[in-house]
């Protein structure tokens, strides 16, 4: 029986990479999006054109009551998800005294809150079945932090936090947590760097070069497949050596 896995933040970068891996890989992909409706669409034909079945699932992670519509009309016509994939993230540089209560809780909201709502709510199935994975994106800048970035390296360091300790508490129940920490990744998120700062961070990547949203979802599909039934409670570095 096929496997079904929900991303979050499916409608593009990482996101949408992963859905079309999983979908190579066989798996039924449920497509979350917040507000880009058309984008999301098109990674659906993607996931069609290589024989997956799909659903789409629109909604604001940082309400409760919204994932929980989101998870009842997806499991409603769609199944249970076998794999979670809490990708769904913003980011935002600024310096630390120039951050607002706005900024901050904006970033806990979607980057934190979110995936906390999406893991508590896909465990209740999971735990009945005593089966299942969650795969955390965070950042390598979760692992070490950036200047100018702390709340978003706060938040992406408490979802490294939150996977450790979910692995330990359900390991018990046949459910695996792990989590990947991207580098530099060539996604609209990045987009707004200089040609400059793009090639200076290369430079200081041993492997020599940036990563790619694929380099991220090969990880994913990775991690929930049976290679990695040993494997809970980890961060997996996608960064190119820039982080060890």
């Amino acid at each position: 029986m096929k496997k079904t896995v929900l991303i979050t933040g499916a409608s593009r970068g990482i996101g949408a990479a992963c859905a079309r891996r999983f979908a190579r890989e066989g798996y039924r992909v449920a497509i979350h999006y917040n507000q880009n409706e058309e984008a999301a669409r098109r990674v659906a034909e993607d996931v069609t054109a290589l024989g997956a079945e799909f659903c789409l699932l629109q909604a604001d992670l940082g309400d409760s009551a919204a994932v929980e519509a989101l998870f009842d009309k997806m499991e409603s016509s769609f199944g249970e998800a076998d794999v979670l994939v809490n990708n769904a993230g913003i980011a935002q540089q600024k310096l630390f005294t120039d951050l607002t209560d706005e900024d901050w809780r904006r970033m806990m909201r979607v980057d934190l809150d979110g995936v906390f709502y999406c893991t508590r709510r896909a465990l209740k199935p999971m735990l009945h079945r005593h089966a299942g994975n969650i795969i955390n994106i965070s950042s390598m800048w979760g692992q070490v932090g950036a200047s100018c970035e702390v709340h978003y390296s706060a938040a992406k360091a408490a979802v490294i936090g939150l996977t450790k300790a979910l692995a330990q508490e359900v390991g018990l129940s046949g459910i695996r947590v792990n989590c990947i920490a991207p580098g530099m990744i060539t996604t609209e998120m990045n987009a707004a760097l200089s040609g400059e700062t793009l090639e200076a961070l290369k430079e200081e990547t041993p492997l020599y070069r940036l990563g790619t949203p694929e380099d991220i979802a090969a990880a994913a599909v990775f991690l929930a497949g049976e290679d990695a039934a040993f494997i809970t409670g980890q961060v997996l570095g996608v960064n190119g050596g820039m982080v060890i």
